[in-house]
């Protein structure tokens, strides 16, 4: 007759909910205050509408369960497993004929539950509340557009550059504007202070009041050839629908698994012309550096010496055909999806891999089961955020694999809970 382990499968798993409930609630509370505090300076001391302010931290709610469910699976499996193995139950379980590969099974199913479900929130609902935050970010900008205006930082909209110095209220001082006239010159405009104003006159713009205004423009078609310009007040227009411009174009991040691969598709397209064409120039150059070298040939006379000039057109073909084949031929904005295309299965699967490797740790507790897993959970979920930094980091360069890069720290963790339950499956 098969033995049944019904009931030891559900009191597994009405522990493990009761830890996961308490952990995802703790971590949920600090990624929580964490987006408080990041809003903190560039909001709400902006004096921002309570209401809006509201709206921005329900549209952050899905990045921070994003976040908490993997982070709560760890602490949670590490804080039941342990109170079970600090209180001798484990041990019972398998007196009463229970193999600890069966304890293991309510584990398994929970952490691919929390997968599926992580998996929805990342592929749908962090998407949604993405664009939806974005948005009111845009709106919030257009009424209050000093939020965008920070001390001794660097702006860039769109074609323009704005390099602020200390910023109090509406005034900026020495502020450097980089742009470009309507002849397409590089302009630089240097002045003592600005002024924020809004502009009644014209919708969606505001204006920046600059005095003692000094301006430089430089033409690249006629090097060494400047203008210089001087002026006791000038009123410099920006558009906002500039500031807000990278708000609106959805992201890899904004976009869902479905999509985000059928970008790659034609990210993948372009490239690959990219390429082709790139291959039709280097053929280009070596027919020219042959002609170029058959030219030389000719021009040489009796003693071998070729003539200054076809030396230069010959050195001039070398060079074009080096310079050529050293130009990369890469697209980091296919990186980008890539990476975030492999994040989007990685990061939910991270409840299945933190479950296997919760296990045999958390059987190592002998009292204080939940104290010591929950100390285990936190140390285990800071190494593996350092882990997921390192890695995206290694995945945003061009000669290191995207899939490597996102998988890695799962891979590691995996490794780890496997050999530690086969270790365990020993004694």
């Amino acid at each position: 007759m098969r033995r049944s382990y019904h009931t030891a499968y559900i009191y597994m798993i009405r522990e493990i909910m009761v830890s996961f409930a308490i952990a995802f609630l703790f971590f949920f509370f600090v990624f929580f205050v964490n987006q408080l505090l990041l809003m903190a300076e560039r909001i709400l001391s902006k004096r921002v509408p309570l209401r809006e302010v509201a709206l921005l931290v329900f549209y952050s709610i899905p990045i921070i369960i994003t976040y908490a469910l993997p982070f709560g699976t760890l602490v949670g499996a590490l804080m039941a497993v342990g109170r079970l193995s600090s209180d001798n139950e484990v041990m019972a379980f398998r007196a009463l004929g229970v193999p600890l590969f069966h304890l293991l099974v309510p584990l398994l199913a929970l952490g691919l539950a929390l997968s599926v479900l992580a998996f929805s929130f990342n592929d749908f609902f962090l998407p949604l509340g993405n664009i939806r935050l974005k948005t009111m970010l845009k709106r919030i900008i257009f009424t209050n557009p000093g939020i965008e205006l920070e001390s001794y930082s660097v702006k860039r909209y769109d074609n323009t550059v704005i390099i602020m110095g200390e910023v109090a209220g509406n005034r900026i001082s020495s502020p450097m504007i980089i742009d470009r006239t309507e002849e397409n010159k590089k302009r630089v405009i240097t002045a003592r202070t600005a002024y924020l104003e809004p502009n009644p006159e014209q919708g969606g713009a505001v204006s920046l009041r600059l005095e003692h205004v000094f301006t430089h423009v430089s033409d690249p078609r006629n090097q060494g050839s400047y203008e210089y310009g001087s002026a006791d007040t000038m009123v410099y227009n920006l558009l906002l629908k500039n500031i807000s411009i990278s708000m609106v174009n959805p992201g890899p991040a904004e976009k869902t698994s479905v999509d985000v691969f059928s970008t790659i598709k034609e990210l993948r397209v372009r490239l690959q012309e990219r390429r082709e064409r790139r291959e039709q120039n280097l053929l280009k150059l070596r027919l020219s550096l042959i002609e170029e070298a058959r030219s030389a040939l000719i021009a040489m006379d009796a003693r071998g010496r070729l003539p200054q000039e076809s030396r230069k057109a010959l050195d001039q073909a070398l060079s074009n055909l080096r310079n050529e084949r050293a130009r990369p031929v890469f697209d980091r904005k296919l990186q980008s999806y890539l990476l975030e295309f492999q994040r989007k299965f990685a990061a939910p699967l991270a409840c299945f891999v933190f479950m296997v490797f919760a296990f045999p740790v958390g059987l190592l507790a002998r009292r204080s089961g939940r104290s010591v897993g929950f100390a285990v959970g936190i140390l285990m979920s800071g190494v593996y955020w350092g882990m997921l930094l390192v890695s995206y980091r290694l995945g945003s360069k061009m000669d290191f694999s995207p899939v490597l890069a996102m998988w890695l720290p799962n891979l590691v963790v995996f490794a780890a809970g496997i050999i530690l339950i086969f270790r365990k499956a020993r004694f």
